[in-house]
């Protein structure tokens, strides 16, 4: 089979999916179209900003994807395209689309609270607490992986010391993005144009960028950059979401369009073959199918990630209820579709069973460029445009998910009926915004500073468990309200399985390389192997209690807040 035929099977069957399971599940829950939304409600001008839906849904779309659904397919590929394939459209479709929706539908019936927030009103307190500090934990290693690859995105320089220009004009267009997003969202705010208008503006800044991306190279180290994006990070997971996040998320959203339009018109011209096998082992180089596989592949299938961007940012930018399916469950479909021109690109650049050598950024970006070269647009000039998507995309990523960090370290010192008026010295200083992002932002340094590559496991894994218990929580929700929720059922159920497999096998591994004195970096295993046991030891707590209520045959009561109509 060639990567033709392989991406219009996937968009026939995640366009069916939209337009038949999407609406089902939406019109079995209910939307409320006249609704008062919490962004309307609580609109605070800071993180509740009413947002027209093109605006949100290039948030949504660009912080879930980030690198993602381009890293997990290419590094998976390992087992054969056919697994890969079958995940990504099953699992976006029936794990990753429910759950990015319910999530989102959860927080905007509940105030635009996060997904803690709605444990803690439908488990419990402690169940929250637990779940808070479990996010934060999984939002650290995020950061940590998320930072590096841009980073090395980013690294103006090889390692015989020669200059990399592709990469340094990726770093000058992005830090140029980050300025035109702040000028971009003083205009959208200060002035009343048409959407048309906005989009020419937008646009416009987009080419300029990178034109002058082009033109002017920055070369640093990846040890600067590293500085750089943190500097960044800390500042954009503060500002108000108006000043930035918005403006650069429409920005960016542009962007990734573009970017999977020309890789669907370069699929389509030159029509890749496959020179992957259709499947190559159970076991390859000692990593099982099960659960390898549905760790590896997270963005593009399922990602718990997506629920803390759902819960988190996007529900309190929603404008109108009739905003949640498109936003939530259509930008997991067209992240599913992201995954498998992923795999197309893999799958042309290997050789058998042999996956081509460089990251999957510059693998991907290498595969796309090929096909474009059909067009007759240069190799280098589309490999750079392709690259510096890549980035921005991390870098969406890491403005919502440092920002999910800190709120997630905020609300585990607060709880719904805390008198914040009246707290104590302690609590007033945890419950900082500033020390909960410098506090998150300290470690996930750390954690950077090992490479990506030896954090995806552990970060994947986390991820998919992340999942696994937003989905339970939901469920919660759904009986709460007497709303049907079987369809979070089996998501629910696999990914537990999945999840816990997954984490047990990267402590054996980890606590064997420590002892047997193989570690090559044994203060960054051993930071690993503290993360990944306090992970797995809260995700069997709060999945314990949230399966009970589930399980209780008396409708659970809520706790404070109000109730979810």
């Amino acid at each position: 089979m060639n990567g033709l035929t392989i991406m219009v099977i996937a968009i026939v069957v995640l366009v069916a999916a939209y337009l038949l399971y999407g609406r089902w599940i939406a019109n079995t829950w209910g939307i409320d179209p006249k609704a008062k939304t919490p962004a309307y409600e609580l609109e605070d001008g800071v993180d509740y900003v009413p947002a027209d839906r093109g605006v949100v849904f290039g948030h949504q779309f660009a912080s879930i994807a980030g690198a993602g659904p381009i890293n997990g397919p290419i590094q998976a590929a390992i087992f054969g395209w056919v697994p890969v394939l079958l995940w990504c459209l099953l699992g976006g479709v029936f794990f990753g689309a429910v759950q990015d929706f319910s999530a989102m539908y959860a927080s905007v019936k509940n105030k635009g609270h996060t997904i803690g927030v709605i444990i803690e009103l439908y488990v419990g307190k402690l169940g929250k607490k637990l779940f808070l500090l479990f996010c934060w934990l999984f939002s650290i290693l995020v950061v940590a992986a998320f930072a590096d690859i841009v980073a090395g995105t980013f690294n103006g320089f090889a390692e015989d010391g020669s200059q990399i220009a592709a990469n340094a004009s990726v770093a000058t267009t992005s830090i140029l993005f980050i300025v035109a997003a702040v000028g971009l969202g003083f205009f959208l705010k200060y002035t009343h144009f048409s959407s048309a208008v906005n989009t020419v503006v937008a646009i416009a800044l987009l080419v300029a960028c990178v034109a002058l991306g082009l033109l002017f190279p920055v070369y640093q180290t990846t040890s600067f950059w590293h500085i750089f994006v943190f500097v960044y990070v800390f500042v954009a997971s503060i500002v108000p979401v108006w000043a930035l996040l918005q403006p650069r998320d429409y920005l960016n959203s542009y962007l990734l369009v573009a970017m999977i339009v020309a890789a669907v018109v370069g699929i389509v011209v030159y029509n890749p073959s496959m020179n992957l096998p259709t499947f190559t082992a159970f076991n390859v180089n000692g990593s099982y199918l099960f659960p390898t596989l549905f760790v590896t592949i997270a963005c593009g299938a399922i990602s718990g990630f997506h629920s803390l961007v759902s819960s988190g940012t996007a529900s309190k930018q929603i404008k109108n209820e009739r905003d949640m399916l498109p936003v939530s469950f259509g930008a997991m479909l067209m992240e599913s579709m992201l995954a498998i021109i992923s795999l197309v690109c893999v799958g042309f650049l290997a050789s058998g069973a042999t996956l081509p050598e460089g990251t999957p950024p510059q693998i991907f970006a290498s595969a796309i460029a090929t096909f474009l070269t059909k067009l007759g647009i240069p190799e280098t000039f589309s490999s750079t445009l392709i690259l510096l998507a890549v980035s921005a995309f991390g870098l969406t990523s890491l403005d919502s998910v440092a920002r999910v960090g800190r709120l997630s370290f905020q609300e585990f010192f607060v709880d719904a009926d805390t008198d914040m008026d009246n707290l104590s010295p302690v609590v007033k200083v945890c419950s900082n915004k500033y020390v909960a992002t410098a506090v998150t932002l300290v470690l996930a340094y750390a954690l950077a500073k090992m490479g990506y590559a030896n954090i995806w496991p552990l970060f994947g894994s986390a991820n998919q468990l992340l999942g696994a218990l937003s989905l339970i929580a939901c469920a919660v929700f759904l009986k709460h309200t007497h709303r049907k929720g079987f369809m979070l059922l089996l998501p629910m159920i696999c990914m537990l399985a999945i999840t816990f497999t997954a984490l047990l096998f990267k402590i054996v591994s980890l606590t064997g390389g420590l002892l047997g004195g193989t570690s090559v970096n044994a203060f960054g295993d051993g930071l690993q192997l503290v993360f990944a046991a306090l992970l797995f030891a809260l995700g069997i707590v709060v999945a314990i209690m949230g399966i009970r209520k589930l399980l209780e045959k008396k409708t659970p009561e809520l706790t404070s807040i109000g109730t979810a109509k």
